[in-house]
């Protein structure tokens, strides 16, 4: 890999903003497009998040992977089953599962950049800021909507955030990817969001003011669980070369 490219993958705050650059055109191509030219979307879209993996350590390739997974778990209740949004074709794109991997991404990078990390407690307040005034400005209908789910999606975040002091950044900056996302991703018609929450009637926005809230269960699923994935590829890839599991390896 050219060393430019590879710098561009390795810096968070360059990163972040062409992950940001990434999504923003990936979905305005998408308002266009026909289901043949959104499969190609996908192609390119997965193909994104391989290479933006190549010089992650091993646990975040792990912790990205499980994102996918529970996200796509996720996208299949809330979307296909539950009817909380849907998409523009009345599909699940096959790039939503790769655009989670680089939101999760784009939230790591944006936490690991060096402004971030010289005061983190500023970035962290500025985040908690923005959740909790969107969540109130929600409430009173002015954005459009009534937006009582998303109050409480708001007052979710807060609480992983205040909870989990060690995450807090990564959980804030994936809250400014997931609000760049979504404001761009409703705006454009890629996807809306039900009125009303369905089998519950409560008040929804488009987009949720605490739709973050969401992709911060993915974190916490990739927190939780890509060290067991991670010892899982590790045993077999020792029976595979005839190797002896060793106590403790995932450590």
């Amino acid at each position: 890999m050219p060393v430019s490219t590879n710098r561009l993958l390795t810096s968070p705050g360059p990163f972040a903003l062409l992950m940001l650059a990434v999504m923003v055109v990936g979905l305005g191509l998408d308002h266009f497009a026909s289901l043949g030219q959104q499969m190609l979307l996908a192609v390119c879209t997965w193909i994104i998040l391989f290479v933006a993996c190549i010089p992650l350590s091993p646990e975040q390739r792990a912790r990205t992977a499980v994102v996918v997974m529970a996200a796509t778990i996720g996208e299949i209740i809330g979307s296909i089953i539950w009817g909380a949004y849907t998409y523009r074709l009345g599909n699940l794109p096959l790039f939503v599962p790769a655009g989670h991997g680089l939101v999760y991404l784009t939230g790591l990078r944006i936490s690991q950049t060096a402004w971030v990390r010289r005061d983190e407690r500023r970035f962290v307040a500025i985040a908690l800021t923005g959740i909790i005034g969107w969540g109130v400005v929600g409430l009173t209908g002015i954005l459009g909507r009534h937006d009582v789910a998303g109050a409480i999606g708001c007052a979710t975040l807060v609480a992983f955030i205040l909870k989990n002091r060690r995450a807090a950044t990564l959980y804030s900056g994936v809250f400014i990817a997931v609000a760049v996302l979504e404001i761009y991703g409703t705006a454009i018609g890629t996807w809306r969001w039900a009125e009303f929450v369905p089998g519950l009637g409560v008040a929804n926005g488009n987009p949720p003011s605490g739709a973050a809230s969401g992709y911060v269960l993915f974190d916490i699923c990739a927190l939780t669980f890509a060290p067991k994935l991670l010892a899982l590829v590790r045993r077999g890839r020792r029976r595979r070369l005839g190797q002896p599991a060793v106590e403790g390896s995932a450590k």
